[in-house]
């Protein structure tokens, strides 16, 4: 009877500052600014931020912060790209600020009585995180944003009625919107909560809690965020141009950044012109690491095309492996910008989703020289390998896997829901922007072998040499997840 009631026992869990180790908001407000406003939008709540932080310390007003971060970040939005930024962009940053401690102690009641993640942030914004990796029976309580016309937020928040109001009198809106859930009971059975920064003050919403457990000691040096590998569900896709958590001072440092990160990138890009040597050397001048490990069949240059097939990173693979192989090689790719077109110094060929004669197309270009095929068919940011597509092993006897990682330490050069066209130029204004490939041993596709055998085992080829785990998943699954299409629209490109 006592574990029965104990499995049942309902429990609530702030989600700022308890389940996640930061209690900062406003990195989470600027990534929904950016990704679902534009970058002015993101650059107006940097400039105001400090200012309502200030007069809301200095008045006692602790939400008026939050208001502003609310109506900046949202005002004007239409519904859909806000849920678009919270469920592709939003889930990555949470999840590497995830407490270790404190989400074990919430999974321990799933599948028992009522959860709840508590939490400042509106519902929309934490929702899709919460209930795709804590558990699609935990409820969020947060603010709920006003919709006017339908379809766009107005900025402001839904008041909680005169009588829940009453009962949170003295706290925040983080107890009423947990009482206006309740309803009639008002009561959670235990209350998960970490010391604040000032050690005995607990969140508001414990107030409706039977029994408050501390999911970390208060003298504990550091918090643990939850590792990779307990992840509940893997993390294989995001969107989103930023890689590290845009906390005020990253955004200032960014800010600054850009007059130079925009001269580095053009710079960059105008010596993919020059002769591979010499390109190879001023980009190293400015900060571009690059570094090759070549097959012994690959360095001598044959006589023939090198069908080479790796992993794709970013649209700039292929030049980068032009450039460490120091010769012309030509990619095919199912769409580009006519601005990348442009810009890409080595031959780009299109195909046109008919197999039989993009088999031949391909056929025809490895007549005449290397070719380099991305069979996952689109890019994959975290160490997954996605489903390679087997029509590149029935154009050539033998295959050169390749495998390719790339990186950046502020911006990511690949994207979904943005300007797809700027993808090389975000990449190119990283500061010490890195390249690695490595060409593998030539497999060939001879002794009765599929073509689809030859594609799973190129790519676990390729998988073990870079320790990344091979997956099923698909070009489609990713735009389906991150954008709510397949992929093959006028808006997406499938080779990015």
């Amino acid at each position: 009877m006592a574990n029965s009631h104990h499995r049942c026992t309902s429990v609530a869990s702030e989600l700022e500052g308890t389940l996640l180790i930061s209690g900062s908001l406003f990195p989470y407000f600027f990534l929904v600014a950016l990704e679902a406003g534009g970058p002015l939008r993101a650059l107006l709540l940097l400039a105001v931020y400090p200012l309502v932080a200030l007069l809301g310390a200095a008045f006692s007003w602790d939400d008026l912060p939050l208001l502003a971060m609310t109506f900046l970040s949202t005002a004007g939005l239409d519904v859909g790209d806000v849920t678009a930024a919270a469920r592709a962009t939003l889930p990555r940053f949470f999840l590497a600020d995830l407490r270790g401690s404190a989400f074990r102690a919430l999974s321990r009641h799933a599948g028992g009585g009522e959860r709840y993640v508590v939490t400042h942030l509106p519902r929309l914004v934490a929702e899709p995180f919460v209930r795709e990796y804590l558990g699609a029976d935990v409820r969020v309580v947060g603010t709920e944003l006003r919709v006017v016309a339908g379809k766009r937020f107005s900025g402001t928040v839904v008041v909680a009625s005169p009588g829940v109001a009453a009962a949170a009198a003295g706290a925040d809106r983080s107890l009423g919107a947990l009482v206006a859930v309740l309803g009639s009971d008002r009561v959670v059975g235990v209350g998960l909560y970490c010391p604040g920064a000032g050690g005995d003050q607990q969140p508001a919403f414990l107030q409706a809690c039977q029994e408050r457990r501390m999911v970390s000691a208060p003298e504990k040096a550091a918090a643990v965020p939850l590792p990779r590998s307990e992840y509940p569900r893997p993390l294989v896709f995001h969107d989103g141009r930023l890689v590290r958590r845009p906390d005020p001072l990253a955004c200032l440092a960014i800010l600054l950044w850009l007059p130079l990160g925009v001269l580095l990138s053009v710079t960059r890009l105008l010596f993919g012109f020059l002769p591979h040597g010499a390109g190879l050397l001023l980009s190293a001048a400015t900060g571009f690491r690059m570094r090759g490990s070549l097959g012994g069949a690959a360095a001598a240059g044959p006589r023939r095309g090198t069908l080479f097939a790796c992993n794709h990173q970013t649209l700039m693979d292929p030049v980068i492996l032009a450039t460490v192989l120091r010769r012309k090689v030509t990619a095919v790719t199912y769409s580009l910008s006519s601005f990348s077109e442009l810009i890409a110094p080595i031959p780009t060929v299109r195909l046109t989703r008919d197999r039989g004669r993009d088999s031949r197309i391909m056929q025809r270009e490895l007549a005449r020289g290397d070719l380099v095929v991305c069979p996952e068919g689109t890019t994959c940011r975290e160490p997954y390998l996605l489903r390679f597509s087997p029509l590149f092993a029935e154009i050539a006897d033998e295959v050169t896997p390749t495998a390719v990682r790339a990186g950046g330490a502020m911006f990511h050069g690949s994207t979904v829901r943005g300007h797809k066209w700027l993808d090389s130029v975000f990449f190119l204004m990283n500061p010490a922007p890195w390249y690695e490939i490595r060409i593998l041993a030539t497999c060939s596709g001879s002794g009765g072998a599929s073509s689809l055998d030859v594609a799973n085992g190129v790519q676990r080829m390729i998988g073990d040499e870079l320790g990344f785990e091979c997956t099923g998943l698909t070009r489609r699954d990713k735009y389906r997840m991150i954008a709510g299409h397949d992929g093959v629209d006028a808006r997406s490109s499938p080779s990015s």
